[in-house]
């Protein structure tokens, strides 16, 4: 049956149109009590999104990338200092990074998770730095610079398995600070307290973005971060409010990064549905999973044992992903790439002299990765023929009669 109706990517209209009684009423009471920055609803946002990541303390800001470079700030990165990350991630990582005053570095990711490969990120330790006998800790051979932070990705709504990253930084006295900015929600398990941990718990800080299109997003720009240190979350209030200790007294030069009213009580609305938001998109990529699973040609998304996801993305793997994007789109489907060019190869990055084939995992998965339609929502019958779809232009890209497969019934 052709599809004669599009299949977007993301719906945020229907989600929206869905809250519009419970959404209406934050902008009355803006507009009833002129609260527009900060105030009560920024406060009751922090509380409750510290309480949902099973975190002590949670620091609304203006946007995820603030989030990333006032954790990093108030951790204590230093100008001069290398922090390690993926080069599969959105600029914005290390964007916050060369904005703290730092320097950026990478390590390559594990093929199977895109997150931060903790066996690279020891090799990079041992092979590029030596240890400083008095301190510890690892200083860049060539560049003389001391590696000081590692700011892991959990990426599409996956964590980094941080049982060894963690141990790692305590190893070599590293600052670790989550980029859980696709992770709402996500949980890790770890063996070393045989419990699972939720993205935002188990760092000095992690942040988080509220881009509208996140599992938990604003109707604008957003983001927070969540730490168990108090002394963190002061010095990052310091820093969003223009480095003000009280209005006019500015104990250091700040930024501009507070949290709109707003915003946070259109987040404080959502965050009463992320739940069972973030259940609907685990529901439909259980699906995605079963209709893949015999197709010959294309990778689905790789979930640990330790890991339950969130599905910010689903993110598929095949040969001609130019050719299955152009197919799909003529289908009626979008889709998206994230990411198509690592950031090693950006040019925003070619005077840090990295090359093609410096990190072979990141630049095969650029090459070849698509993220198909997912959102809460979608239905059975619109995944059923994305998935057709993607059958049909495998299955005549390679002429393969073992990559048929056969569309069962959609409810």
């Amino acid at each position: 049956m052709p599809n004669d109706r599009k299949i977007p990517f993301l719906d945020l209209v229907g989600l929206h149109q869905e809250l519009e009684n419970e959404l209406t009423p934050v902008f009355q009471k803006a507009l009833r009590t002129a609260g527009f920055v900060g105030g009560p609803m920024v406060e009751e946002f922090e509380r409750e999104f510290a309480r949902f990541c099973d975190a002590a303390y949670c620091v609304g800001l203006a946007s995820g990338t603030d989030a990333v470079r006032f954790a990093l700030m108030a951790a204590g990165i230093l100008p001069g200092d290398i922090v390690l990350t993926v080069p599969h991630t959105f600029i914005a990582t290390t964007e916050a990074i060369s904005q703290a005053g730092a320097r950026p570095d990478f390590v390559d990711i594990d093929e199977r998770t895109y997150c931060m490969d903790a066996e690279k990120l020891k090799e990079y330790i041992e092979r590029e730095c030596y240890v400083d006998r008095e301190t510890g800790k690892p200083y860049h051979r060539k560049w003389r610079m001391p590696v000081t932070g590692v700011v892991p990705v959990h990426i599409y709504g996956q964590m980094a398995d941080m049982d060894p990253i963690l141990e790692l930084a305590r190893r070599y006295h590293l600052i670790v600070i989550e980029d859980a900015c696709q992770a709402h929600g996500a949980e890790y398990f770890s063996k070393k307290e045989n419990r699972w941990r939720k993205a935002g718990s188990l760092s000095q800080a992690a942040a988080f973005s509220f881009y509208p299109g996140k599992n938990l997003g604003a109707c604008g720009e957003a983001g927070a971060v969540t730490t168990n240190s108090e002394e963190m979350a002061r010095k990052m209030r310091t820093l969003r409010d223009h480095g003000q200790a009280k209005k006019y007294y500015h104990d250091v030069e700040g930024y501009n990064g507070r949290l709109d009213s707003i915003q946070a009580g259109i987040l404080s609305v959502k965050l009463r549905h992320l739940a069972e938001w973030n259940r609907e998109r685990q529901e439909a990529a259980r699906r995605y999973d079963e209709l893949f699973s015999t197709v010959e040609g294309v990778i689905a998304p790789d979930q640990p044992e330790w890991s339950r996801s969130v599905y910010h993305l689903y993110v598929v793997r095949v040969q001609d992903r130019q050719g299955l994007q152009k197919h799909l789109a003529e289908a009626k489907i979008d889709t998206g790439i994230h990411y198509p060019v690592p950031l090693h190869l950006q040019k925003a990055y070619e005077g840090f002299g990295y090359k093609q084939g410096d990190f072979p995992a990141t630049e095969k998965a650029a090459s070849e990765i698509l993220s198909l339609p997912m959102y809460p929502g979608i239905t059975s019958a619109q995944q059923h023929e994305v998935v057709k779809q993607v059958i049909d232009f495998v299955a005549s890209s390679v002429g393969d009669a073992g990559a048929k497969f056969c569309i069962g019934s959609s409810r």
